[in-house]
């Protein structure tokens, strides 16, 4: 190579390694569309960034860095010494989920950092800017100067431009399950809501929020903070400054270590994550969280598929049956099974829950000591495991396997490999699990690194015996679904169940309309949709499920999951006529639009079925009535439809008539626009079949 010709590489070299301003200490990044722009930069020797989007801050300068127990912390004396840009424009499909093909196209910008004085330790931040936010990482190489880190502190700031109105959830270590807030950002008070009567376990240690935390801005602009990919780490809250208006990383710890992760180098940490829409209904169609994660690394996952299911569940939480034997009411019997197995293969129902056929029962909950409780695969005498799973599959109807482990995890640890064998000799495909209780070990929580391990241990499991797992009382979703997409559900929200026993009136209309816009965000989700006896008559009569029938029907198609329950007792469905939009909905999507949406309010969603033309719509309001109109422009041209449309009747009501319905049938096109009314907490659930 002559000499023009070195100088010319080295010129191209700079160009790639250094942005075009020269300033090596100040970097800038852009979305593809050139929305957002995110600036990283030395200030006050500290690295720190700050987003714009159409050229207004969304995010002010906002600082990076850790403290440690085994070292000094990061924070001021570091410097850039390169940087690297490159692009990504990629397709990918998933197995199953909210849509079929998915677009990954996103610019990134690698930023190396030194410490300018001794030890010089190293550190690398990875941006990823997509047109519908952006993800950013800690990266530490592996070096001399430091070998193992003892992070005692994450110290990522989220600095506010304002005191946005903010949807949010405390910052709890060890459950989801708390009911949404809505306030101003100076207003969030995480603390007081510290024991809860109706939650299991809870720790609220800071004035911190959950994530996914969505806001809007007085500007008009949603925001949702979020993680991805959380691998051996701990969950990440944010603490609240309501003087600053400003967040900071606060990770989930243990009371059995001074720090909260242990790490060896080389590692990176998740994605710390913020998406940006210009509409509320943008940040569901959003793709950021699970494009932030690793392709899939187990391969096929056919032996999954996507259905509705039934269940001895509902029976317990209504009081008519229980999870043990002893109390005369036992729910999981082989008689009781196979009348359920009965129903769902008559309905185009494809699976069945069985909760409380295992033995330990008796001694899982109100125990301190529950170490070795349960069995997870010795049954109890009146349940035959292997008849059951039988008849099912004679029937078309798959047995969905259920392990509570009672916050025991080592039990569950020591018998991972048994059990899941077990299931993949029985041809057994999928199981809820379950994480109830204060963990034991004692000083541990749910949402910690030691627990995060825990979780992935079980979806490694799975992938090994072509298992996948629903988990509930969970680690929180972070797009991991991509890499392992046999982890297809999750609870960790606050579910249907609370309706039947919480204390404290059940879940208000306006739940499921801010789930959408928050929890939703993270991850499919096992809420259990589609209870038809409302007020719970006579089973419950201090409860009741605070929504109409055709807002419980429309969430089949809000609420996005490959796996939907079919809940409540098989006599409330039977001779329903309502009962045939749930007979008909699918739950494995080709593509999904939002139609509407405001958060907390109400949310229109389409979605079309991955097997065929057929598209379903459901639309929820919160305890407000509400008109609108909704265009069918989605549907392909020159194809016309029959819609069946199900409705809230004239005096439908969430609490005074919530059984109210009707039943139209309508033929619609491209061209057709409907006007729904949806009553106070109502909802109305459509089927568009095609018309050939």
């Amino acid at each position: 190579m002559n000499i023009k010709r070195r100088l010319l590489a080295f010129m191209l070299l700079a160009t790639a390694l250094v942005s075009c301003n020269g300033n090596m200490q100040e970097q800038e990044l852009k979305s593809p569309d050139g929305k957002i722009a995110i600036t990283i930069n030395i200030e006050n020797d500290q690295p720190a960034y700050h987003v714009n989007f159409n050229g207004k801050s969304v995010i002010k300068s906002s600082t990076l860095g850790f403290d440690f127990t085994n070292m000094p912390a990061i924070k001021a004396g570091w410097e850039i010494v390169s940087v690297k840009q490159t692009n990504n424009n990629s397709k990918w499909e998933m197995p199953w989920g909210e849509k079929r093909v998915v677009e990954d196209n996103f610019n990134q910008l690698i930023v190396a950092l030194v410490e300018k004085q001794a030890p010089n330790r190293k550190m690398n931040l990875v941006f990823k800017a997509y047109n519908d936010g952006i993800g950013f990482r800690y990266e530490f190489p592996e070096q001399e100067a430091m070998k193992e880190l003892l992070i005692a502190e994450e110290n990522t700031e989220f600095n506010l431009t304002g005191d946005h109105k903010v949807w949010w959830i405390p910052g709890d270590w060890d459950i989801y399950e708390h009911l949404y807030h809505t306030t101003k950002f100076s207003e969030i008070d995480a603390t007081k809501l510290r024991g809860h009567a109706s939650l299991a376990q809870t720790s609220i240690p800071n004035n911190a929020v959950n994530t996914p935390v969505s806001m809007k801005t007085e500007e008009g602009i949603y925001l949702s903070f979020h993680e991805a990919n959380l691998t051996d780490y701990s969950g990440m809250t944010l603490k609240v400054d309501t003087t600053n208006m400003k967040m900071v990383s606060t990770l989930v710890g243990s009371e059995r270590t001074k720090y909260k992760v242990k790490r060896s180098l080389p590692f990176h940490t998740p994605w710390r994550t913020i998406q940006i829409a210009e509409k509320a209904g943008d940040l569901i169609q959003s793709d950021l969280i699970v494009n932030l994660n690793e392709p899939n690394k187990i391969g096929d996952v056919s032996y999954f598929k996507p259905m509705k299911y039934v269940g001895i569940w509902w029976d317990m939480h209504l009081g008519t049956k229980t999870w043990d034997k002893a109390s005369g009411k036992h729910g999981a019997t082989t008689e009781y099974a196979k009348e359920l197995i009965d129903f769902a293969s008559e309905n185009n129902i494809g699976g069945i829950l069985v909760e409380g056929w295992n033995t330990g029962w008796e001694h899982w909950i109100g125990f301190e000591d529950r170490e070795g409780v349960f069995d997870f695969v010795t049954a109890y005498d009146d349940y035959n495991l292997p008849e059951v799973v039988r008849y099912g599959k004679e029937k078309g109807v798959e047995l969905i396997m259920h392990h509570e482990t009672s916050a025991a995890p080592r039990t569950y640890d020591q018998q991972l490999d048994t059990a899941y064998h077990l299931m993949n000799k029985l041809g057994i495909h999928s199981v809820k699990t379950g994480y109830v209780g204060k963990l034991i070990p004692k000083g541990e929580y749910h949402h910690g690194q030691w627990m995060v391990n825990h979780y992935r241990r079980a979806l490694e499991m799975g992938a090994k015996y072509k298992v996948a797992i629903n988990a509930h009382e969970p680690i929180k979703a972070t797009g991991l679904r991509r890499t392992y997409p046999n982890a297809i559900s999750r609870e960790g929200l606050r579910g249907q169940e609370f309706n039947a026993w919480s204390s404290d009136g059940g879940n208000p209309a306006e739940h499921l309309p801010i789930v959408a816009f928050t929890r939703m965000l993270a991850g499919p989700i096992d809420y259990t949709p589609g209870v038809f006896n409302i007020k719970l008559k006579p089973h419950k009569a201090n409860n009741q499920v605070n929504t109409t029938l055709a807002h419980q029907l429309a969430l089949y198609v809000v609420l996005n999951s490959p796996i939907q329950m079919v809940p409540d007792l098989i006599e409330n469905y039977k001779g329903h006529p309502a009962f045939q939009f749930i007979r008909d909905v699918v739950v494995n999507w080709e593509q999904t639009k939002v139609l509407n949406g405001e958060i907390g309010d109400f949310v229109t969603i389409a979605r079309q079925d991955r097997a065929s033309d057929n598209w379903f719509v459901g639309a929820i309001s919160d305890e407000n009535a509400r008109d609108m109109s909704i265009k069918f422009d989605f549907l392909p041209e020159g194809k016309k439809y029959q819609a069946i449309l199900y409705l809230d009747g004239e005096k439908a009501h969430w609490d005074k008539n919530p059984t109210d319905y009707k039943i139209e049938k309508k033929t619609v096109d491209i061209n057709s626009i409907l006007d729904l009314h949806l009553a106070a907490g109502g909802g109305a659930a459509i089927s568009l079949i095609e018309i050939k």
